[in-house]
């Protein structure tokens, strides 16, 4: 007997996640037949049902959105009406909270026999606990990828199972074996948008400068996560007349991480990939000053990187806004280069921090929490 799963997701890293979930829910319920919309990964996965979005829903702030908000009015409404003719046992949302939480209402009120389920929890712990109690009322389940996060959720009320990190099994895949570190090797890592690029990787390549200047030994690589972003960065390189300091590769970000000796890394998941190797680094985040402001006023936590997060306590230096200038990089970085001892005790912490993400086979518990709710079946 066939079973019906519809899926929302809206970015890459959630359409990565989420394939590899329906993967191995295809291996378990092979007669499930999926619908929704997420990215190429899903797509692959899915078949014909799923249809590839994130090019155009991947939007980051509230501008942004507002610009295109006859655009997600349409589509939302459009789903609403497949998923009404569809009519799923499961609904299943992967992260992207700004738009699945207001489906997941939607769905709620027109189809209350589909079963909810949420993957990769909103981060409502940091920015909005109010929201916890809106999300008990529409969800069945979540899933969610950090210790921390269950008890938040499971004291709400709401069904919360911890399922461990899919960059585990992910990052395990792409480990290279019998690989080196070069000490005098210094990864930087400026994000994978645009706005951030051109916000913090000048002053990286002014670090970079400083550190050559410093020590003549010290050679440097920069990962962009596509051609474009090659682009980019180059011509950002060849302004300041930086062209041969620091060497460009395209989605080369892994074997970077495991090869360089240190590293400054933009906040985001780079830095979780980063610990999970072991890799040295100092973060950094900048944003403009008006959205740090709101940010201040909303955001709950003391600290932003989620190592640290993880951790309890500052084991990553964080640059943050002001901090984040050429001088603090290069400072930090010097320190993690002179200091042997300062660069093994960071990598035993890192390493410590990385073994609370949970264990491999995360595709294959969160698969298994929406098969259960696939074979339970709706509540007509």
């Amino acid at each position: 007997m066939s079973k019906r799963l519809y899926v929302v997701a809206g970015e890459l890293s959630g359409d990565a996640h989420g394939a590899g979930l329906l993967r191995s829910l295809k291996a378990m319920v092979p007669a499930v037949e999926i619908h929704g919309v997420g990215g190429p990964g899903m797509a692959a996965v899915a078949g014909p049902g799923l249809v590839d979005w994130v090019e155009d829903a991947a939007v980051m702030g509230v501008w942004e959105v507002l610009k295109r908000y006859g655009w997600f009015k349409e589509r939302f409404a459009r789903m609403l009406e497949d998923l009404k003719a569809f009519r799923p046992e499961v609904l299943l949302l992967i992260d992207y909270p700004g738009f699945n939480l207001r489906f997941a209402e939607a769905v709620k009120r027109e189809c209350p026999e589909t079963r909810l389920v949420y993957y990769i929890s909103p981060q409502v712990w940091a920015w909005n606990k109010g929201r916890i109690p809106k999300m008990v009322g529409l969800l069945d389940e979540m899933l969610c990828l950090f210790p921390f996060e269950q008890p938040i959720f499971q004291n709400a009320g709401l069904k919360t199972t911890f399922v461990g990190h899919p960059l585990v099994d992910e990052l395990e895949e792409k480990r290279i074996t019998r690989v080196m570190r070069d000490e005098a090797l210094v990864g930087l890592f400026p994000g994978s948008r645009e706005r951030e690029i051109a916000r913090l990787f000048p002053m990286m390549i002014e670090a970079a400068k400083r550190l050559r200047s410093w020590r003549g030994d010290l050679t440097f690589e920069v990962p962009a996560a596509s051609a474009k972003l090659a682009g980019q960065i180059r011509r950002l390189m060849a302004a300041v007349g930086a062209g041969d300091l620091i060497t460009v590769n395209t989605g080369e970000s892994h074997s970077l991480m495991q090869r360089a000796g240190c590293a400054v890394i933009a906040s985001g998941t780079a830095t979780l990939e980063a610990a999970f190797y072991g890799l040295p680094y100092c973060l950094v985040y900048r944003v403009a000053p008006l959205t740090y402001a709101a940010a201040k006023v909303l955001v709950k936590i003391k600290l932003i990187g989620i190592v640290n997060i993880l951790a309890g306590e500052e084991v990553v230096e964080e640059l943050i806004q002001g901090k984040a200038e050429a001088g603090a990089i290069s400072r930090a970085l010097r320190g993690l280069l002179e200091s042997p001892e300062k660069r093994e005790t960071l990598q035993a912490r890192l390493a410590e921090t990385a073994g609370k993400l949970g264990g491999p086979g995360a595709h294959e518990r969160s698969a298994t929490a929406v098969a259960d709710w696939l074979m339970a079946g709706r509540h007509d």
